[in-house]
């Protein structure tokens, strides 16, 4: 099978999207679920190799960090190559990483496999690239379940990839774990057939920066910053990021620490996935009827709630699947309304670029989480003081997007939801 990289123009009216829309359901199923569950690697890197958890974490971090970068950059290669050519770099990028595991296992490789190769692959092949390209793609009245789907897939993926890696890292070492996600990744590349290149949708929004209106096609980084409300947005998905990353590398060490068995870290992992699915789809219809800064803010107060459940609450089995449904009712469901609150300031054409310098500012955080979590490891031996700095920050991140005025009105449920 070859695969044409031209990028390839198309019109809203025609049916060939939703071709496009389930081959990146498919993919961002891979991809995310291969992502969101690189942290139940930690504890056999950490016990096999005899790299400290300091070391493994900070390879995660980067991870975070360059995965990141990776998702502006896909977003300006979209814009010229298509989005088919970006994806498939992604999928060769994070396959091709994730092979080379059984043979280049030390720090550096480490490193190399999971901070860099696997990072970059799941930037490229990224749910911002996909909803970029999807919302330009689609009639306007169907942006809004088109972006709900494609973020519920992502949820999706972590359902079904964190009880599968738990059972291959059950049946075979970590290494062939490891390969065997870069067999998943790169058996999906045939999906690339339906990802077409290039589509753009009419713009019905007048984008405003501090008031002053921007034409569409002119809106870059600066003109953006220049805008309060896309710097709250930042913050806000810099606390973000810092919570999920946290969570994602660490969860099963935490859950090790209770002295539970390392299927509940899976399981609640998969809760969390199976969770934001649900939680996904009901930020989406609440968009439609409530402001979206309002519920972002919403959002991060449930993180708060939740973390402060977790914990004053007994460390057992039922705590954990508890604590991971609260957690997965928000897990990725800041997404919608971040990239809407996104569209609405700058207009459809721009979401890519800018929601993935957004995303940048959330693996910002995202590398923190994931640091820092385990220097408290080393040094203090208990996650204590992390629990209360993520519900710090969630509070942040509520206060901040609680704080986002609307500089016009607009029919937010059109744009994203």
């Amino acid at each position: 099978m070859s695969f044409d990289l031209t990028p390839t123009a198309q019109t809203p009216t025609t049916k060939p999207y939703i071709a496009f829309i389930v081959a990146a359901c498919l993919i961002l199923m891979v991809t995310m679920g291969i992502r969101q569950s690189l942290g139940l690697f930690v504890q056999p890197i950490v016990l096999n190799t005899g790299i400290s958890i300091a070391v493994v974490s900070l390879a995660m971090a980067v991870g975070q960090v360059i995965w990141g970068f990776a998702q502006p950059i896909a977003g300006l290669l979209a814009e010229r190559y298509g989005v088919r050519y970006v994806a498939l770099l992604g999928l060769l990028c994070i396959g091709g990483g994730l092979l080379a595991v059984p043979l280049w296992h030390n720090a550096t490789g480490v490193f190399a496999t999971f901070g860099l190769l696997s990072a970059v692959g799941a930037g490229f092949a990224s749910i911002s690239l996909f909803i970029g390209a999807a919302v330009q793609m689609v009639p306007e009245q169907r942006t809004g379940f088109v972006s709900g789907m494609i973020n519920a897939a992502s949820s999706l993926g972590q359902f079904i990839f964190a009880p599968l890696v738990q059972f291959f890292l059950s049946m075979w070492t970590w290494t062939i774990a490891a390969a065997s996600l870069g067999v998943i990744a790169l058996a999906s590349l045939p999906l690339l057939y339906w990802v077409t290149g290039k589509a753009v949708q009419s713009e019905t929004v007048s984008p405003v920066c501090c008031g002053v209106a921007v034409p569409a096609e002119k809106v870059g980084f600066r003109h953006a910053w220049s805008s309060r409300n896309y710097r709250l947005l930042h913050l806000g998905f810099f606390t973000c990021g810092f919570h999920i990353a946290f969570l994602v590398t660490h969860l099963p060490g935490a859950v090790s620490m209770c002295g539970l068995p390392t299927t509940v870290a899976s399981t609640a992992l998969a809760v969390i996935g199976i969770a934001n699915v649900i939680g996904s789809l009901l930020v989406g219809k609440i968009c439609e009827k409530v402001a979206m800064q309002k519920v972002l803010g919403s959002l991060y107060l449930i993180r708060v709630f939740a973390v402060m459940f977790y914990v004053f609450a007994p460390k057992t089995e039922l705590t954990w699947y508890l604590f991971a449904g609260l957690l997965g009712v928000t897990w990725l469901a800041t997404v919608p309304p971040t990239a809407g609150l996104v569209g609405g300031m700058f207009g459809l054409r721009n979401i890519s670029t800018l929601f993935g310098l957004t995303m940048l500012s959330h693996q910002i955080g995202a590398f923190l989480g994931a640091w820092l979590g385990g220097l408290a490891v080393q040094y203090t031996h208990s996650f204590d003081w992390m629990w209360w700095a993520d519900a710090g920050l969630a509070l942040i991140a509520a206060v901040a997007s609680f704080a986002i005025v609307p500089q016009q009105k607009i029919k937010m449920q059109n744009i994203i939801s």
